[in-house]
């Protein structure tokens, strides 16, 4: 879309967006006939049928606007005012919808376009934004079970659903003595099961040899695990990430794990905690569960997470169930169904083996103000004690690229990700690149990604360089992708190869 060739005002001066009746000045309280308006029904009513309509709109031409802005850093500030708006103005909200649609919605990506393929999905449908809608509506904050009864309860019962639904171990559900809860993220999950291994080690330890912790991960593995890893106060020069190849598919290798822990140990450190990966993001590959538990199993009290953000809801297919081959050795998983499974971000579920480890290191005193006595003497759960927050929510390509020569698939594709590069003309004719010649090719598929994401109705596309190969990613699985959009997108990527072969002679 254009940009606006308007924006609104206010007596005359700068542009603003659009502010509603809700957000006042603080210089100012409402009249009591404004106020009630501000939960009124039928007022909600109708602003509500004018958010859907947008919304749909948004949906129905979603395929027309390009995935990726092509604006600079600043482009919106200077259509905005240096202050919000003083007073609330006839319209106001008809006016915040109009400056969504004229300047927000050409400023940002298209997470939801047909044709977005750099990233993992973030999945939408209509039921979850309508869920999304209708939990934000009733806006509950169920810290604990007194707090929101159902809220709590309804959530027990779903994350059992959903841990059935993937087949995960029965150790890792409520029903079977583990259990789960929703949290936000990946990097919230994995710092609570962390903050709980290093509670639970430190009082087999003594909590002064905090210093002596370490934490391992492969060189594939999310950089959030490694943030989690500081915050949780584990020395960066104790976070072991180690090193994988592609003859074992950029798998995290059992064998060099357990070097790398009996180095540690032989040198009076502590192994406290494995980070293995299903569906990593670089390449989605895939860690053995099975064999590296059995790995940390050898130094006793060692946790072991599994993130399987991505791949974690493609476990709902039985043919992808060995996978987690393994999964009832380990000590928590945790997977974002706003990736891949229609639900609206943000919503990742973690389950856990042991809950008590996690409210023994994250559980807070009961104040008075939170105890209710219809749930003296109960085992409730008061879900506060689970994450790092006390309020919370209610909350065909593979084919294509080995049909032309000219590319090739660098990684196995395991889940919806195809990673692919162009070759080089000595690699076409079987001759080897070398050093000089894998930074050509390299610099070669920069340039090949750079023309893809140029193109103004083209698809969007990001990298990845693992084990000293840049390649292109692929991620297919928004809810509106067709058939069509991918020949389309790969169509575009055959076009910009030649065109870029053909001037390089």
């Amino acid at each position: 879309m254009a940009p606006p060739s308007h924006c609104h005002t206010i007596n005359g001066g700068a542009p603003r967006n659009g502010a509603i009746p809700a957000v006042e000045t603080t210089t100012s309280t409402p009249a009591a006939s404004d106020t009630a308006l501000l939960l009124d029904a039928d007022e909600f009513r109708r602003l509500g049928h004018q958010v859907v309509d947008f919304i749909a709109d948004y949906y129905a031409g979603l395929g027309d606007y390009p995935v990726h802005p092509s604006v600079t850093p600043g482009f919106l500030r200077r259509h905005l005012p240096a202050d919000a708006p003083s007073r609330p103005e006839p319209e106001a909200f008809a006016a915040a919808l109009r400056d969504v649609r004229d300047l927000i919605l050409p400023g940002v990506t298209h997470w939801q376009s047909p044709r977005h393929f750099a990233h993992f999905p973030a999945s939408s449908s209509t039921v979850g934004a309508l869920g999304e809608a209708l939990a934000a509506g009733i806006n509950v904050v169920p810290f604990t079970w007194a707090a929101s009864p159902a809220a709590t309860e309804l959530e027990m019962v779903v994350v059992d659903w959903l841990g059935r639904a993937l087949h995960l171990p029965e150790s890792l559900l409520f029903a079977g003595g583990g259990g789960g809860t929703i949290l936000g993220t990946s990097c919230e999950a994995i710092l609570c099961a962390l903050v709980a291994a290093r509670d639970r080690k430190l009082a087999e330890i003594g909590a002064r040899r905090i210093g002596d912790l370490v934490v391992y991960c492969s060189d594939q593995t999310h950089f959030a695990f490694r943030k989690a890893a500081r915050i949780a106060g584990i020395p960066r020069e104790h976070c072991r990430e180690i090193p994988t190849c592609r003859d074992d598919v950029f798998a995290l290798s059992p064998t060099a794990l357990h070097a790398a822990m009996q180095a540690d140990v032989d040198a009076g450190l502590v192994p406290l905690f494995l980070c293995a990966t299903v569906g990593t993001t670089q390449t989605t590959a895939v860690d053995p569960v099975r064999e590296l538990c059995a790995v940390a199993a050898r130094h006793g009290g060692m946790w072991v997470h599994v993130d399987a953000a991505y791949a974690g809801s493609a476990l709902v297919c039985p043919e992808f169930r060995d996978v987690i081959a393994g999964a009832e050795a380990v000590d928590s998983l945790s997977m974002n169904a706003h990736k891949w499974l229609l639900a609206n971000n943000d919503c990742c579920a973690v389950w856990v083996a042991a809950p008590s480890a996690l409210v023994a290191a994250l559980g807070t005193e009961q104040e008075y103000i939170l105890r209710d006595a219809a749930a003296e003497g109960h085992d409730v759960v008061d879900y506060k004690d689970w994450g790092t927050t006390l309020t919370r929510r209610f909350r065909a390509l593979k084919a294509m690229v080995r049909g032309d020569a000219r590319f090739e698939v660098v990684a196995p594709r395991r889940f919806a990700l195809v990673c692919f590069r162009l070759r080089s003309p000595p690699e076409r004719l079987g001759v080897g690149v070398g050093v000089g010649g894998e930074k050509a090719a390299n610099e070669l598929n920069r340039r090949l990604l750079e023309e893809v994401n140029a193109a103004s109705s083209g698809p969007y596309m990001s990298s990845a360089m693992v084990g000293g190969v840049y390649m292109l990613r692929c991620a297919i699985g928004s809810t509106l992708t067709e058939e069509r959009h991918v020949r389309e997108a790969w169509k575009v990527v055959q076009e910009r190869a030649t065109s870029i072969l053909r001037k390089r002679g």
